[in-house]
């Protein structure tokens, strides 16, 4: 076991470098400059040129590129994520605050993703070709189809503005606390929902798979419940797939919860990474995608941990 977490974190250092990589020089050939967005409109001719070159020097950006990318690379190893150019303050003590609220909300979406996912598709599966299956694959069909922003729109208007059952936005604390549930609720359903339907139609389909062969219909024989026969021998051997989908789910939660975070004015890594997109504070780019790419990584690990545990003979192959 030990021989395998190693050789699945060491493909996780390649990759997280490559990313680091793309988003720096992709962010140097992108349109914009924060410098100039830094200069009052006011301030026009020579005195103009002269502060720009002078921010320039400061931040480094005058000095050849691949001094830079080294200069970048050198710093971030050393854990040092550099000072936001529009902020001025340190860019890890701003997401050091922003993200146990992004963290908070993902957990709370991907318990209603893996619930109603897991849960349906195993109830469509069991009850194949009735009418709970038509309507499972109807509801998992509308989840997949609507975009985020626009569920979440939705659910705004309805509980938040027209019911006012729920805060329409904004942050009310943990998650743990009941003030804080009630404003994690719409942007927790709205980011789970489309991972919910996915999963459901992928726990379906992989329990189809399973569900009719030779040593489960040896277990109905034997005379044991339905309960056990459908989750101690259908679902575990259905999980692998599932378990794949679920990795993957992660980082679509990741990147939807830049938009979902931005309609709920949600305090996470997400609205803050669109207001440096939109401010061209570049240092603050390349923190929070390297924070995602990590996030990635860490959860393709974990999947791959998973796959172990669930079945041991990838562990030996």
């Amino acid at each position: 076991m030990q021989t395998f977490i190693a050789k699945r974190l060491m493909l996780a250092v390649p990759t997280v470098l490559a990313v680091m990589t793309v988003v720096f020089f992709s962010l140097y050939f992108a349109p914009g400059d924060p410098v100039t967005m830094m200069i009052p409109p006011d301030l026009e001719g020579e005195a103009r040129e002269e502060m720009v070159e002078r921010l320039r020097a400061q931040m480094g950006f005058d000095r050849p590129l691949h001094i830079q990318y080294l200069a970048y690379l050198s710093r971030t190893l050393r854990g040092d994520l550099g000072r936001s150019i529009r902020h001025r303050t340190p860019i890890s003590e701003d997401l050091a605050g922003r993200i146990p609220a992004t963290l908070q909300l993902g957990l709370f979406a991907m318990i209603i993703s893996v619930v109603l996912g897991v849960g349906f598709g195993i109830v469509s599966a069991v009850r194949r070709d009735t009418i709970v299956d038509n309507a499972t694959m109807v509801g998992a069909l509308f989840g997949v189809s609507i975009p985020n922003f626009f569920f979440g729109y939705v659910l705004m208007l309805l509980f938040g503005l027209y019911w006012r059952v729920l805060p329409p936005s904004g942050f009310g604390g943990s998650i743990f606390s009941w003030e804080g549930l009630r404003y994690a609720i719409m942007p927790a359903v709205t980011l789970g929902t489309s991972s919910a339907a996915v999963l459901a139609r992928f726990t379906r389909s992989s329990m189809l798979d399973v569900i009719n062969q030779d040593y489960v219909r040896t277990a109905r024989a034997k005379g044991l419940s339905q309960r056990i026969v459908i989750f101690r021998h259908a679902l575990r051997n259905a999980l692998i797939p599932v378990v794949t989908l679920l990795g993957m789910s992660v980082g679509a939660m990741l990147s939807g919860s830049v938009i979902t975070e931005s309609v709920f004015a949600w305090p996470g890594v997400g609205r803050y990474m669109i207001g440096a997109i939109n401010s061209r504070d570049f240092p603050v780019v390349q923190a929070t995608v390297l924070l995602v790419a990590v996030a990635f990584v860490s959860a393709n690990f974990a999947t791959d941990l998973t796959y172990a545990i669930i079945d041991p003979r990838i562990r030996y192959d």
